[in-house]
Order: C-alpha cells, then sequence, then structure tokens
C-alpha cells in the first residue's frame, strides 16, 4: 500500500464507527476554518523558506483534502479516487502542448491556450468571470480578475497607463473625502486599491504578498519601537506622537535586516 494509500485508510478508520469522537463529528462546514488556515500556514512556510514546517504544512493540508472526500464518500458523492482522477485528466487536457499536438510554446501561449480550453469547458458559463472565486481574499481576487482579462486582450501595453490611472484614482478619491459622502469615499478608496493592485501586477508581482511582507517591515519596526521605548523608561499609550515618530524615522533609515534589492522591472 501507498503512503497515500495508507493514510486515505486512517482517515476512514477515524470516521468508522468506532473511531474518533471528534473525527466523526466533522462536517464539510466544520472543516473550513482549518483549511484555510492550513493553505495561509503553507504560504508562511514557504515566504519563510523553512522547508521541515513547510513539509509538515503540506502534511496537515493534504489530510483535510483526504477529509473533505471521505465526508463526500460517506454521502455518496464522490471519493478521493474521483478527485485524483478529475485532476489528472484536467492536466492533460489543459497540456495539449505536452500530451498532445498543440505548438504552444512560451509561458503566455500557454496561458492563453489554457483559459481556450476552460472556456469550452465551461460553456454553460454565461460570462468569462463566471467562474471568478468568490471566496479568494480581496486582493488575490482583483489580480486574477486582472490576470484574467488580461489573457483576452482587455489590458493596458504601457506601464504609463496604469501609473495614470493610479494618479486618476487617487484624486477622485480626494474629491470623494471632501464632499463627505461615506459611500462614495469607499468607492473611490476601492478603486483605488484595485487600481494599484494593477500596478503591482504589471511589473510582474503579487499584490498580496507585497501587502504581507509591507505589513511584516511594519510589524518589525513597531516592534523596535517599543523596544527603544522601554529602553528609555517609556510604555506604549504614554508617549506623544512626534517622539514616536522621530524613533520610527530613524529605525526606517538603519533596518537591521539586509533586504535583497527587489527586480522592479515592470512591463
Amino acid at each position: 500500500m501507498s503512503e497515500f494509500g495508507k493514510l486515505c485508510e486512517i482517515v476512514a478508520r477515524l470516521r468508522a464507527p468506532g473511531g474518533c469522537p471528534w473525527d466523526r463529528e466533522q462536517t464539510h462546514e466544520s472543516l473550513l476554518p482549518g483549511l484555510i488556515e492550513e493553505a495561509y500556514e503553507v504560504a508562511g512556510a514557504v515566504r519563510a523558506d523553512d522547508n521541515a514546517n513547510f513539509r509538515e504544512e503540506l502534511g496537515d493540508l493534504l489530510l483535510l483534502i483526504v477529509m473533505h472526500a471521505e465526508i463526500a464518500c460517506e454521502g455518496g458523492q464522490f471519493n478521493i479516487g474521483n478527485v485524483v482522477r478529475d485532476v489528472t485528466e484536467k492536466l492533460i487536457r489543459r497540456h495539449p502542448h505536452v500530451f498532445g499536438k498543440s505548438d504552444a510554446r512560451d509561458a503566455g501561449a500557454v496561458l492563453k491556450q489554457w483559459e481556450a480550453i476552460k472556456r469550452d469547458e465551461k460553456k454553460s458559463d454565461q460570462h468569462y468571470l463566471a467562474s471568478l472565486p468568490d471566496a479568494l481574499p480581496a486582493l488575490m481576487r482583483a489580480q486574477k480578475a486582472q490576470s484574467k482579462v488580461a489573457r483576452v486582450n482587455f489590458d493596458w501595453t504601457e506601464l504609463t497607463d496604469v501609473i495614470a490611472k493610479v494618479e486618476e484614482e487617487l484624486e477622485e478619491t480626494k474629491s470623494a473625502m471632501a464632499s463627505r459622502d461615506r459611500q462614495q469615499i469607499e468607492d473611490e478608496i476601492g478603486d483605488l486599491l484595485f487600481a494599484v493592485v494593477n500596478l503591482a501586477r504589471k511589473c510582474k508581482l503579487d499584490a498580496e504578498s507585497a501587502l504581507q511582507a509591507a505589513t511584516d517591515r511594519f510589524v518589525a519596526r513597531f516592534n523596535r519601537l517599543e523596544d527603544e521605548l522601554q529602553a528609555r523608561g517609556k510604555r506604549l499609550g504614554n508617549v506623544d506622537l512626534a517622539e514616536m515618530d522621530a524613533i520610527w524615522n530613524r529605525i526606517k533609515k538603519t533596518p537591521n535586516v539586509q533586504r535583497p534589492t527587489p527586480n522592479a522591472e515592470c512591463f
């Protein structure tokens, strides 16, 4: 028996009568928070370049996938074999340049081919973006929408046009704030965020990862600010903004970790 088969057998036993009471109580819905959490923990291990943790987190994620499949099997819907077969067939079907006679060779041609095959498979969808998942985090969903429409040529070719759009949305946000219309402000900030995500995409960056890295830098700097205050015998909440700003600006100029220079090439 393969290691994967052994895992599936163990999960089935845990779910069977006489198995684990906790596992037997689980449903697709109850497992969702854990599934999302484990996916983020996988991402965290990758970003931390922690191979041991990456391996462990992939295992935890795989366990939840097998659990979902086992619950579906118990309900007579599908089993893990169906899941594996479906994704295997999809990979073969959508890679005709490997398993068929397509002459697509570069990454751009392959992506357009993938989208064309996917549209053909989903002819029942009324609109091209019907398959865009509603449950994705907002930044990720925005970038996925932009990437998909770019594959059908709905995209600026010049980076200057993208930057101009960001500036336009910023001006509209300022106008909305001057109007004090809460709904208009929300709409314009949303448009501004969408435009900034598009700028990240055009610079071949992942907006979600870029914001995550920015937040990590903020947390690290704030921790250093707090340490500095403690060294002065002071506490957060008892120090005015001017003093904290002075410390913050000094910390920004003297980072404690030398980060590699990012690839700033944009297209």
